[in-house]
């Protein structure tokens, strides 16, 4: 099996998370220089013009590969989709849709395209379409969410596809990346790990909160109106949460949720912001370099596949 960096010229075969509202072009320049495959996220952006202005950011900022994630039920995804051909932008990210109207002229702009599903019928689906990779993102992740665990849901989207396939959701350190390629994943994408990188554009308080997490300090909010989303707990996602179970419609919740997320990156509000994060929040402790995370969790990915090929019981399976 081919590592992902084989497919998108990385030093790691690591993509960094579309995180809306973060991951501009300058953080994802950084994640790039780091060795992943860093990627500005369209979804939060307001214009053309504004992700015209990133990707010329990133592009300033390094000469290696990244990539745009355009939320495909964006209100300008088709704006999004002919800058990203006019840039000629080297990869695609896409989720909450299908992206096969915009396939054959990303492909005459030499892009590889990589959806993002949460289902291994909609991965079958998008590699008729022309997909180059599947990212199979579980419900462990940040934002928006599906229902499968990666657990389940990586080894049936391998299964489905003869496509590679990346997974995501609650991978944040070597354990967890070796796990995913024993499922068959061909590498990684992460988002919440790198929520603390010192370039990672959140306020500070943001920042302080994924370090003070616990295991079970995130929620999902939303689920019975259809709008899945994982979140820290605070006072926000309390009210949310009172108001959803008493049956309120997806009209009256989104009160709690408008410009809930830009509140918490741009101003810091932990109490009625949308700290967006993963169950991984609470394996976060310090802030660091972007090259330092990724680099750490590469190296211990390697480590910790070294010491299983050195357990007594993986030797004595691999007589039988």
């Amino acid at each position: 099996m081919k590592l992902l960096n084989e497919l998108l010229g990385t030093r790691y075969p690591i993509i960094q998370g579309g995180m809306a509202n973060i991951a501009d072009g300058a953080f994802a320049a950084a994640c790039s220089n780091a060795g992943a495959l860093g990627v500005i996220a369209a979804g939060g952006m307001r214009s053309a013009g504004q992700l015209r202005q990133e990707i010329a950011i990133c592009k300033a900022h390094t000469s290696n590969p990244f990539g745009v994630n355009i939320m495909l039920m964006h209100p300008l995804a088709d704006e999004f989709a002919q800058v990203v051909a006019e840039q000629k932008v080297p990869v695609v990210t896409t989720g909450a849709g299908n992206p096969g109207k915009y396939m054959a002229g990303w492909k005459a702009a030499g892009i590889k395209v990589i959806p993002v599903v949460a289902a291994a019928v909609l991965a079958k689906h998008l590699a008729r379409s022309g997909a180059d990779a599947i990212i199979a993102e579980g419900t462990e992740s940040g934002g928006h969410v599906g229902d499968m665990t990666t657990m389940a849901l990586v080894p049936q989207v391998v299964d489905a596809v003869d496509l590679p396939v990346i997974a995501a959701g609650g991978i944040a350190d070597g354990r967890q990346f070796a796990a995913a390629l024993a499922l068959g994943a061909c590498g990684v994408q992460v988002g919440t790990c790198l929520l603390v990188a010192q370039e990672c554009p959140i306020h500070q308080n943001y920042k302080v909160a994924l370090l003070k997490a616990k295991d079970s300090d995130t929620v999902v909010t939303g689920r019975t109106v259809g709008a899945p989303v994982r979140i820290l707990k605070n006072r926000m996602s309390r009210e949310y949460l009172r108001r959803e179970k008493a049956g309120a419609d997806r009209m009256e919740l989104e009160q709690y949720t408008l410009g809930s997320l830009r509140r918490a990156v741009l101003e810091g509000d932990t109490d009625s912001g949308s700290l967006m994060a993963g169950q991984v929040a609470g394996m976060l402790h310090e802030i660091r370099p972007a090259s330092e995370i990724l680099d750490q969790l590469w190296r211990d990915t390697a480590v910790r596949i070294g010491q299983m090929s050195d357990w007594t019981f993986v030797k004595e399976v691999a007589k039988c």
